[in-house]
């Protein structure tokens, strides 16, 4: 497929995230489903296609967002061409401004369904509540992709999720913890990513998408006014990508001290009393935002392995200790589970050849 589109390389701006390369592959599974030529697209950020084949790959967080604006902008469709049809430029704002001027969380939410059902005919958002939780349910009313696991179909339903959520939460002035959320499709390779995106606690093959949250939450009230707006949509629409994922706010000071003192690796304790708060007040605040010590240690841990095993010329056994792993067998399983590989043969594939 043929088109003359604008692709001019664009500054990326330093990131400590990064994202699995799989929401990429998503990302512009919709174009490379109508034969366009994903490469200027990849180079407009500095990649190159063959980071696509690498399923251990990952990408700077500020990459991706610029991505994400990058095709907005050429396709004139913030659905990246998912969809059956074309979601046009300045429908994020306008589902932003039709969400403005509601009562509570719960009111915002319905207009955002009620706003979805007129531009999104492939998918019915719903909210539903009984006294012990409420759910917000996607459900797919078109057909997206060829099969149940067709990247476009994954891709479109984390797309969803991520966007209501983020205008939830920035409406509303703070994170909304999901307690759990079930997916309509096989657990993908990007799924470790899940829990610092949405939830620590996701199912996957059923036949809708439910995430579940505490009732309550739908009360709060909605803090937002039109002149709110433009700071707010200044990056937009990719900049959603950025915005309240579990390691942001508390999450990111203690990652930063956590990163700090790699072999120590102190305890939440120890953490709580750097940070110069109670222990329960660091507890509380982390499950405000959703998140664990547990999944903050094990998302540095990845990042920094992955970076110390391909570009340093560290031995194993020492990147093993300097991440606090008291084994180097330990950390060799850690790696498996993240990658699909062992370290040494990670670092043999991502190695380039002598001159």
């Amino acid at each position: 497929m043929t088109m003359h589109l604008n692709h001019r390389a664009v500054d990326i701006p330093s990131a400590r995230g990064t994202v699995a390369i799989g929401f990429v592959s998503g990302m512009l599974s919709g174009i490379k489903s109508q034969g366009m030529d994903l490469k200027p697209f990849l180079t407009v950020i500095r990649l190159t296609p063959d980071i696509l084949d690498d399923p251990s790959a990952r990408v700077p967080l500020a990459a991706y967002a610029a991505l994400y604006n990058h095709l907005v902008r050429v396709l004139d469709d913030e659905g990246f061409g998912l969809f059956s049809v074309k979601l046009r430029g300045g429908m994020f704002e306008f589902l932003c401004r039709s969400m403005i001027g509601s009562r509570d969380l719960a009111e915002a939410l319905g207009r955002a369904a009620q706003f979805l059902r007129l531009v999104l005919p492939d998918f019915a958002l719903s909210v539903e509540k009984d006294h012990l939780s409420a759910k917000i349910e996607i459900v797919e009313t078109g057909v997206l992709g060829t099969h149940r696991d067709d990247p476009r179909r994954i891709f479109a339903f984390e797309w969803l999720l991520r966007l209501v959520h983020a205008l939830a939460c920035w409406l509303v002035g703070r994170s909304i913890p999901l307690d759990s959320i079930q997916f309509p499709y096989s657990k993908p390779p990007q799924a470790s990513d899940y829990a610092l995106i949405y939830t620590e606690h996701a199912a996957f093959a059923g036949d809708r998408l439910e995430a579940r949250l505490q009732t309550n939450l739908l009360a709060l009230i909605a803090r937002r006014d039109h002149n709110d707006v433009p700071n707010f949509l200044e990056g937009a629409p990719g900049k959603i990508a950025t915005l309240y994922r579990r390691d942001r706010e508390m999450v990111r000071q203690i990652r930063d001290i956590l990163a700090a003192d790699l072999t120590a690796q102190p305890d939440l304790e120890e953490v709580a009393a750097r940070l110069h708060l109670s222990l329960r007040t660091v507890q509380r605040r982390l499950e405000l935002e959703g998140s664990s010590f547990r999944a903050i240690k094990s998302a540095l841990r990845r990042d920094i392995a992955l970076a110390r095993v391909e570009k340093s010329v560290l031995p194993i056994a020492g990147i093993a200790l300097e991440l606090g792993y008291a084994e180097p067998s330990a950390f060799f399983r850690a790696f498996v589970d993240w990658t699909g590989e062992s370290p040494t043969r990670y670092r043999k594939r991502h190695r380039s050849p002598s001159p």
